[in-house]
């Protein structure tokens, strides 16, 4: 509160500098300062000055090309969030991605969004879909977000599902589906445990279905 008793506001400078690391977060390749700009519907030279901040503190970084990324920074300041479930999940994530030949990841729920926490990309595979920790969108799209609905409709006393996983196609990604399942455990934020793979190939839903619920079982026993 400030001194009239009145509800503070958000700090601009702050909620920009927020703004630009989720565009960036959620943007297919890398932006530059005019293209992130016009993301956030800010003139090109407030933009820089909120790009240098970034920078400044390792939380955004250049390519090659010179064009803005996320910066390393990022790992730093999440590698605590829900840290114990990253370390549970972790292991089954990198054996799924290598079993099925996808990337794999956990995402948890933020709000009315999920955001990606972690992800494994296969060893062996010669292209596979990069799903960029920090990467967020609504809860009602997309396989891992129905599957992290699932976790929250339980709590409520919701009647339980037919089968294990959520499915999606071309949602949240055009050219991209999912599979996912979600993930409960206590005194964790709702999760789900998902693969990404690209639109249209042979893929054996129900088996990668079954063993994403299997990860999920075995990580909730970690936590008993």
């Amino acid at each position: 509160m400030v001194a009239d008793g009145r509800a503070e506001g958000p700090l601009q400078t702050l909620s920009r500098g927020i703004a630009a690391l989720e565009v960036l977060a959620a943007a297919d390749e890398a932006l530059s300062i005019g293209e992130l700009a016009t993301r956030l519907g800010l003139h090109r030279s407030i933009t820089y000055r909120i790009v240098r901040t970034l920078e400044h503190h390792g939380l955004v970084a250049r390519d090659a090309a010179g064009d803005l990324v996320l910066g390393a920074g990022l790992a730093t300041l999440a590698r605590n969030v829900s840290r114990d479930l990253q370390t549970a999940v972790l292991p089954e994530l990198t054996a799924i991605a290598n079993e099925c030949g996808m990337t794999a990841f956990l995402t948890i729920l933020d709000g009315q969004e999920i955001v990606t926490l972690i992800s494994v990309e296969p060893r062996a595979a010669v292209a596979t879909v990069a799903q960029r920790p920090g990467t967020r969108h609504a809860l009602d799209r997309g396989a891992p977000g129905r599957a992290v609905q699932r976790v929250v409709s339980r709590d409520r006393g919701a009647l339980p599902h037919a089968l294990p996983y959520e499915t999606s196609h071309d949602e949240v990604t055009p050219g991209l589906s999912s599979i996912a399942v979600p993930l409960d455990v206590p005194g964790q934020q709702p999760a789900a445990i998902a693969v990404v793979y690209l639109t249209g190939g042979t893929v054996d839903v129900a088996a990668i279905g079954e063993r994403l619920a299997e990860a999920a079982t075995i990580v909730r026993k970690d936590f008993r």
